[in-house]
Order: C-alpha cells, then sequence, then structure tokens
C-alpha cells in the first residue's frame, strides 16, 4: 500500500510539473507572438538600419531589458551607436532634362562623382564645341587609339580634357561610348578625390540611344546636377546577464530589415513595407525572451551561472554584418569570451524540411554537447562556422560559434514575410534547444576553436564562378577588400588573404562590392583572365581560370 501511495505521489509530482512547464511554454509562444506581431509591424516601416523605424524597435528591445531587470552593456545604457557611410548620392533636387525629358540617374546616366555640382541650361549639339554649352565625347575613339598603351588611365585623361574644357569655357562634359571596348567608368560613391574642373555626365548605351539618337539635332539641356554626402546612424542593443563567470558566451540575432527597399537588396520590387518577420523579428523575440529565461535560471539554479551571457541585437545586418562588426572592433566590455550562439529567421521551422544548425565544427566540443542536449527538432547540420549572418563576424575572430537557421522560403527579402506565417511554437522549441545548449555547455569550461571550411556569403547566388573571397560590405574605398578566402578555392590558391583588395578583373575594374558581382557574371567556367589586386602599397597582377 505505501508502495502504490508513493507512485501515486510520484505520479501527481510529474503531472504537476509537466503542467507547470506546458503553462510556461504556453506563455513563452504568447510572448514570441506579441514580440514578432510588434516587431513586424508597418508601424516600424520594416526597421531599415538607421531609420525611425528601427529606433522604435530599439526602444521596444530596450524596455524589454530594463522591465526583465537586465544589466545594459552598451556605451550609452543599452545602446552602441555607428555611423553607415552610404557615399554620395544624387540629390533629390537634382535632375537632368534632355528636351524637356527627364533621364533617370543610373539607367540613363550617371555623374562621375569627382565632377563639379552645377546648375546650368543650355541648348547643344553633338558635333560643335562652343563655349557655354556642354562639350559631348565619344570614347570609342580615344579608348581605340590608347588600346596597345599599358600606361594609359582614362580616368587622368579625363581630368586632363576637362581642365583643357574649362579653359575654353565649356559649361559641362558629357561623354559615352559607341564603341565595343570597355572604359570601366563606374559611379563611385567613395570617391573622394578633388572635384574636376566642370561637370561630367556619363551616358549609358541606352540613355544615349533614348535621348540623342539624332547625330545632327540641337539639344535643349537643364540640368541641376547635385551629389550629396549621405550618412546615417544605426544602434545594437546590448544587454549583459553577470554570474561574475570567468567567461562570458555571447547570444545574438539581428533585429533590422529592409524598410521600403531603399537599399535594394529585396528580391520584389514594389514600393511596399518589408516587414521581415521571419528576417529577422523572429530571432530578436526569441533572444529577447531567452535573455528572460537565463536571468531566471541563474539566479535559481548552478546550472546556469558558470558562464556569464551577452546579449546583443545587431543592426545593418542585411548591409553586409556592419553592426557585428562594429561591435567586436568596438566592445563594449572586457571578458574571456566563450562562444557566440547566433539566431537569424527561426520562424518557419517544418520538420518536414528540418532546421540548418551551423558552426557544428567550430568546436571539438560540440558533437558532445548537442548529443546530450534533449530536443524534439529535427535538424541537418552544417560544419561551417562562416555564411550569411552574424555569427561569421564572431568566427572570424576564433570564436565557436552556432548558427540556428529554419531556411529560406518564397516570402524571403520580399513584402509578403509577415507575422502570420511564423511557426511560433517551432521558435519556442528552438529556443529551448538553445537555452538547453547553455545549460549543457556550462559543464565544459571555456570551449576549443577550430577552423572549418568557408560558407559562402549570400543565401543565392547568379554566377557560375567565383574566386571564393568574402567581402568587406563595411569597406568604404575603391575596390573590394575581403575578409578571407576560403579553402580549397581559387582565391585560397591564388594567395589571397584577408585585406587585400581586389581592383580589376580582364577588362573590368572595381569600385565596389557591386561591381565585383557585375564582373563575375561576365564570365563562365573555363574562362582565362587576370587578376589585379592590392596588398598594403603594393598591386600584383595574377593570371586565373575558372
Amino acid at each position: 500500500m505505501r508502495q502504490i501511495c508513493a507512485f501515486l505521489l510520484l505520479f501527481v509530482s510529474f503531472i504537476g510539473q509537466a503542467q507547470k512547464q506546458n503553462k510556461s511554454d504556453r506563455q513563452l509562444i504568447k510572448n514570441l507572438k506579441l514580440h514578432v506581431q510588434y516587431l513586424a509591424s508597418d508601424v516600424l516601416e520594416g526597421r531599415r538600419a538607421g531609420s525611425l523605424g528601427e529606433q522604435k524597435a530599439v526602444d521596444y528591445i530596450v524596455a524589454q531589458y530594463e522591465t526583465a531587470g537586465i544589466q545594459p552593456m552598451g556605451e550609452q545604457g543599452y545602446v552602441q551607436s555607428f555611423p553607415i557611410n552610404e557615399g554620395k548620392q544624387w540629390s533629390d533636387q537634382a535632375f537632368l532634362k534632355i528636351n524637356t525629358q527627364p533621364m533617370q540617374f543610373g539607367a540613363d546616366f550617371f555623374t562621375v562623382s569627382t565632377g563639379k555640382h552645377s546648375q546650368f541650361t543650355t541648348k547643344s549639339t553633338l558635333a560643335l564645341e562652343e563655349a557655354d554649352q556642354v562639350w559631348f565625347k565619344d570614347l570609342q575613339e580615344v579608348l581605340e587609339e590608347q588600346q596597345s598603351n599599358p600606361h594609359f588611365d582614362l580616368q587622368d585623361w579625363i581630368k586632363q580634357i576637362t581642365n583643357s574644357m574649362y579653359d575654353k569655357k565649356a559649361k559641362a562634359l558629357f561623354l559615352y561610348n559607341s564603341g565595343s571596348l570597355v572604359d570601366n567608368l563606374q559611379f563611385n560613391k567613395f570617391d573622394t578625390s578633388k572635384a574636376l574642373a566642370i561637370p561630367v555626365v556619363y551616358i549609358t548605351k541606352d540613355g544615349f540611344k533614348k535621348y540623342f539618337n539624332d547625330a545632327l539635332g540641337t539639344f535643349d539641356i537643364d540640368a541641376n546636377l547635385i551629389l550629396s554626402s549621405q550618412k546615417r546612424v544605426a544602434k545594437n542593443v546590448v544587454a549583459f546577464i553577470d554570474n561574475k563567470a570567468a567567461h562570458t558566451v555571447v547570444l545574438g540575432a539581428h533585429l533590422d530589415h529592409l524598410g521600403y527597399n531603399q537599399d535594394k537588396n529585396a528580391l520584389d520590387i514594389n514600393g511596399d513595407i518589408r516587414n521581415g518577420a521571419d528576417d529577422n523579428a523572429s530571432g530578436t523575440a526569441a533572444l529577447i525572451e531567452l535573455a528572460k529565461v537565463l536571468k531566471q535560471a541563474s539566479k535559481q539554479t548552478d546550472e546556469y551561472n558558470k558562464n556569464n551571457y551577452l546579449i546583443i541585437h545587431f543592426s545593418a545586418e542585411e548591409l553586409g554584418l556592419i553592426g557585428s562588426k562594429y561591435w567586436l572592433e568596438n566592445p563594449t566590455i572586457k571578458t574571456s569570451f566563450n562562444y557566440m550562439v547566433n539566431m537569424d529567421m527561426v520562424g518557419r521551422y517544418d520538420a518536414a524540411k528540418k532546421m540548418s544548425l551551423g558552426g557544428y565544427g567550430t568546436s571539438s566540443k560540440w558533437a558532445e554537447i548537442i548529443q546530450k542536449t534533449p530536443t524534439s527538432l529535427l535538424y541537418t547540420i552544417d560544419s561551417a562556422g562562416t555564411g550569411p549572418s552574424d555569427h561569421a563576424s564572431f568566427y572570424r575572430k576564433d570564436m565557436p560559434v552556432l548558427f540556428m537557421f529554419t531556411g529560406s522560403h518564397a516570402d524571403y527579402h520580399k513584402a509578403s514575410d509577415d507575422w502570420d506565417k511564423i511557426n511560433y511554437i517551432g521558435q519556442k522549441d528552438i529556443l529551448r534547444f538553445v537555452q538547453n545548449i547553455v545549460k549543457t555547455t556550462n559543464n565544459y569550461g571555456k570551449l576549443d576553436f577550430l577552423k572549418t571550411r568557408e560558407a559562402t556569403m549570400g543565401r543565392s547566388t547568379k554566377f557560375t564562378v567565383s574566386l571564393g573571397v568574402m567581402p568587406d560590405y563595411a569597406y568604404t574605398g575603391t575596390g573590394l577588400r575581403i575578409e578571407g578566402a576560403s579553402a580549397g578555392k581559387l582565391g585560397e590558391k591564388l594567395g589571397l588573404k584577408a585585406g587585400d583588395i581586389l581592383l580589376q578583373m580582364g577588362d573590368y575594374k572595381f569600385i565596389d562590392v557591386m561591381s565585383y558581382m557585375t564582373t563575375l557574371s561576365k564570365f563562365k567556367k573555363g574562362d582565362t583572365t587576370f587578376l589585379i589586386y592590392k596588398r598594403g602599397s603594393e598591386e600584383i597582377k595574377v593570371d586565373i581560370t575558372f
């Protein structure tokens, strides 16, 4: 009888614990849904980095941590601000009209960014060069004349000719290229060199065909050529759970998204708000609730207090991991870091597709730790420490990482990524999985770090060839600075290293990441060409075969 009673007491206790856990999970799901509904609402206008909408998200996150009593660890309370330099932009007040028809900046023309700002109205022709008029130059002629001259530099030629035209009172220089030789003229928004003597405009082939197709005609040109420097301020949110431990675990998620697609990184072209419920309101919400859980658990049991926990919500992830890189270059705390867990797009769990667990190979301990960690989730393993999210920044600082990701989908980077498509139960399960991983690691001390193969920096690619390098998206100089080369890929075989600046591939020069991507699309497997890159003050030229 006593045995039966004891069994009944044990059974009742078990049922009570199960009911308590279920109630806890139900509240957790409710909280996650409330967070995502707000963060992915139209009120925040897509949380573009540096926008008013992002500031509302920051205020919301800060309020959550203040209420939970979690310590601030930013530079101003919970906040760490940092600049985003957008370079020179075509001003809202600027225009270029030909015979009263407005031309489209970028598609039809662009100003050479070192050209002088100017407003003027003229009547000009293609063939005549008269004072106070626009002068036209076809680059085909000079490119063909200089084709065999390895020392010819078109930019230097433009500087010389504009000085000569200034002396002859030309109003502006309009360049076009009717030939097939590559001229390499591009709009370089980060060009900081001295302004040219007169305004310089480059007319694209499409623009020339549409607006200047009458070789003998006279054109009414009305121009207000203004480039303005654009900067905005983005904000990381940083909180800290101090358990007086020797090491600190970093738990992260990015808070920004695409706004109205002002940065042209959406995959749809309408003007709607991209609310980013999965990317990454889901990870942001999960991180808020995880921090609260760890705060309480650290007080209640020794199983959680053998590490400190640094909670970071990164901004400008969508612009190239800028927020996480900035924090690592300007850390707001001095401590011994253990490992980093990143949650990015954790809102679309589907057991049939499984979750991706990245960073599995960045420590020799992860396999044992994950095996000991209970979860109902089905997942695949990716050993790489790099990838298209903020954990890659920490991996490059020789820190073990894990990356929770439920996969891409048809709504990725589109206006249709909304809160009602989130799997909140799956989101809760991922949060619990991370919680249990953290609990398990408390018995392992400081984890060792292992280098892994490199994952590509992007969730999709349109190219058939690659150098296998990781661009530094935050670089604002001319060219493409790289963060490293993937093991076994072409870049590593060529000897490319972190900090190298890629300048030219074949006929095509790079001014930024976009021009590099455009150049890759011009090559296919088997093509042979050359690469010019800069290491320190030395320019190096190497032959390559894709």
